[in-house]
């Protein structure tokens, strides 16, 4: 096990995937089991509240204690609250099987949620602690690959494990993910020293957290997940409008998580680089995805890929745009604290985005709800923009 101290020149590319991995588990987690909760509690004959509150247990965990354990690895040292949230995950999820209950779901997904909301923000800080800065856009377009390819398998195979034997089996995978994960990262992760920080007022923390080079890049984040999560939960209502199947519908969903996971790699290597940058690219990828909203309401198999294809684009040029970012400019010591706050702006985007359209829906039709959340993006783009101009 490495345990020197690391520094960005000593950091090797074998240190980077168990993190990369870690992020994964958060995704894979939080979506393998929410895709089938529907049929958890139809067989149960529960109510959709009940369903809407296991869907929202795991989020609410992870907004509620994010900015926690994000100052706690600031203040130990990020690595013991990776390890130690990977190893709680495993152990929520061996719980919920070794009690033999399926009513202890929420439960179980209240634990995992919590220690996820450990390992995330942890992760997040030592991709930039042991990444030069040079490099943060490549490492951080990877790391958001890695958590794009958990939220895409993570309901397909989520559904394969349940049908194959319930939902002991999907706990019982997620309980031996997690721990390979966890000894994975004791091995290959170095030690990264909790560094001295300056004594810090609530005054000092609001001033930081409400500073332009903090909400520029968690707006974007927001919208870009908001974006994100209506393109997965809506366009298949909207293609089903234009008479398209579940096939077809499944086709474009798997199209924009992999648009999403092909451009996060390319955009960090462009802004490492120095041919984008960062806010213009925040505020196109704004653009991109508010194109795509409005693209969704054209009729016929066009307008769906389209929209797809933009939603995924800018989803995925604004997230590790947006990290290296922040990375970049906060001091080393509040990394965790900071990525800890801007993670719960993605957690917030990712529940507000599907509750605003919804909203409008239901008050008028689809496309007025998704074009309501298309100028909104819009207009977030344009004052990313233009902020970031008169701050120059």
């Amino acid at each position: 096990m490495n345990t020197e101290p690391a520094t960005h020149s000593t950091a090797t590319r074998a240190q980077l995937p168990p993190l990369y991995a870690a992020g994964f588990v958060t995704a894979f987690g939080a979506h393998s089991i929410a895709a089938s909760l529907g049929g958890y509690t139809a067989s149960g004959h529960a109510s959709l509240l009940t369903l809407g509150l296991l869907l929202a247990v795991y989020d609410g965990a992870e907004v509620l204690l994010k900015p926690v354990f994000g100052s706690l690895a600031d203040r130990i040292g990020p690595r013991p609250v990776l390890l130690a949230g990977l190893v709680a995950f495993a152990l929520a999820s061996a719980a919920f099987v070794l009690a033999g209950n399926p009513a202890l779901v929420g439960i179980a997904r209240l634990g995992q949620g919590a220690a996820a909301a450990a390992f995330s923000p942890a992760a997040g800080a030592l991709v930039a602690r042991l990444t030069p800065g040079t490099r943060h856009g490549r490492a951080f377009g990877s790391y958001g690959a890695w958590k794009g390819l958990g939220y895409t398998s993570g309901p397909l195979l989520g559904g394969i494990l349940i049908t194959l034997g319930g939902y002991n089996l999907l706990f019982a995978a997620l309980a031996v993910l997690a721990l390979v994960v966890a000894i994975w990262a004791a091995v290959a992760v170095p030690t990264v020293a909790a560094l001295p920080r300056r004594r810090q007022t609530v005054l000092d923390l609001a001033r930081r957290l409400t500073g332009g080079s903090f909400l520029r890049p968690t707006l974007a984040l927001a919208g870009a997940t908001a974006a994100l999560a209506v393109g997965v939960g809506f366009l298949p209502v909207a293609g089903a409008h234009h008479g398209l199947g579940p096939l077809a519908t499944g086709a474009f969903v798997s199209l924009l998580a992999a648009t999403t996971a092909l451009v996060q790699p390319w955009a960090g290597r462009a802004r490492d680089a120095g041919r984008i940058r960062d806010e213009g690219a925040m505020a196109a990828g704004l653009v991109s995805a508010a194109v795509g909203m409005s693209a969704a309401a054209l009729p016929g198999v066009i307008g769906i890929a389209v929209a797809a294809v933009a939603i995924g684009a800018g989803a995925g040029l604004v997230t590790p745009i947006a990290f290296a970012h922040l990375a970049a400019t906060t001091p080393p010591e509040r990394l965790g604290q900071t990525m800890g706050a801007a993670e719960v702006g993605r957690e917030l985007g990712d529940a507000g985005g599907p509750l605003l359209v919804g909203a409008i829906a239901v008050a008028g039709t689809l496309a007025l709800g998704m074009t309501g959340l298309a100028v909104l993006l819009a207009a977030l783009g344009v004052l990313i923009a233009t902020t970031s101009t008169i701050a120059r």
